[in-house]
């Protein structure tokens, strides 16, 4: 059987003007084991805008719900679903990458082991806006460089959403952090969040900066949210045994060997892979890292910084902002309470 909903829907890949809001049909067993939730906030991350442009991983654009990011209150849960119940305040990272509808929506059918609680002391707003950023960083920061006490990382695009995130993890964790930023302002919110040294890349060398901030020793580990040429310089601040951590994919080492000389560590972190693999144990493990978001934000370990915020039926002005204006926090849409 279905639950309509209304929703943000593509008609076809393309421009923002390809998300129209109309009635749309989601996939609802009251005997199964997911939960029916009434959304109060989505996030908005890059990857939906290549979604959108290029078409998704699963199925057809036409009928595609975007959004990977959701937060709001159990409207009903299945049969075979344990743990919830009606009126529970969760969130969760579920959706948009083709298949299952995504968040650009008033409600979402999600699996109960993708499913989180939200504290009191949380906002659904900023629970929207935190799963796909600090799924990312944790992977990333912890899962992949184990980074801990004095260990110096460089981030680069430090007043992003994910980099702000990831730097605030990586000194929950001990680390000292330099980050790659564009100008003073968003100097301003990466040391907000925690960055011991910022980098305008614009004026200064990034390459030079560091091995001058690390008295050329050079980094434990880089966060690389750039690729092409700023990955390959990026393994030149590494120090022998040093760890790369890509969210763009890898090009490739530098023709002197710098990577394999070095004995450096290449890893690739996408935190959709288990959504559009349906890899049940990372989705698990992956909600079990959200929970720690929350318990991080109510404890105010970490916060994240919502730049802008939409009505769900101007996603396309939504798309048209983090398009145009770069990174510097989060955009969320949201919807009316009802």
């Amino acid at each position: 059987m279905a639950y309509q909903t209304n929703a943000m829907v593509m008609q076809g890949a393309g421009g923002p003007e390809v998300m129209q809001f109309q009635p749309h049909d989601l996939p609802w067993d009251p005997q199964g084991s997911e939960v029916l939730v009434r959304l109060a906030a989505a996030g908005v991350n890059p990857a939906d805008t290549f979604f959108r442009s290029l078409g998704p991983y699963i199925g057809e654009a036409q009928g595609c719900v975007l959004g990977h990011d959701g937060a709001g209150h159990v409207e009903a849960v299945g049969a075979g679903a344990t743990g919830f119940a009606p009126g529970d305040r969760v969130c969760f990272c579920h959706g948009g990458v083709g298949g299952a509808a995504g968040t650009y929506a008033e409600h979402a059918v999600v699996p109960a082991e993708c499913l989180v609680k939200v504290p009191d002391a949380v906002a659904l707003e900023d629970a929207a806006a935190i799963a796909l950023v600090f799924i990312t960083g944790w992977e990333a920061m912890v899962e992949r460089v184990g980074v801990g006490k004095g260990d110096m990382v460089l981030i680069h695009g430090g007043a992003g959403g994910t980099g702000q995130m990831a730097t605030q993890i990586a000194r929950a964790m001990g680390a000292r952090v330099a980050t790659t930023v564009s100008s003073a302002e968003k100097a301003a919110l990466s040391i907000a969040a925690g960055a011991e040294r910022t980098i305008n890349y614009r004026d200064e060398d990034f390459v030079q900066a560091v091995m001058d901030w690390t008295a050329g020793q050079g980094t434990r580990a880089v966060l690389d949210n750039i690729g092409g040429d700023g990955f390959q310089s990026s393994l030149r601040v590494l120090q022998p045994y040093g760890q790369m951590v890509t969210l763009m994919g890898t090009p490739g080492d530098l023709e002197d060997g710098t990577a394999y000389n070095a004995n450096l560590t290449i890893h690739n972190v996408m935190m959709l892979t288990p959504m559009w693999k349906g890899l049940k144990p990372h989705l698990r493990r992956q909600a079990d890292i959200l929970r720690r978001a929350m318990d991080w934000l109510a404890d105010g370990t970490v916060f994240v910084r919502i730049q802008d915020q939409f009505p769900l039926t101007q996603a396309t002005e939504a798309h048209r902002s983090l398009e145009a204006a770069g990174g510097s926090g989060k955009i969320i849409l949201t919807m009316q309470a009802k």
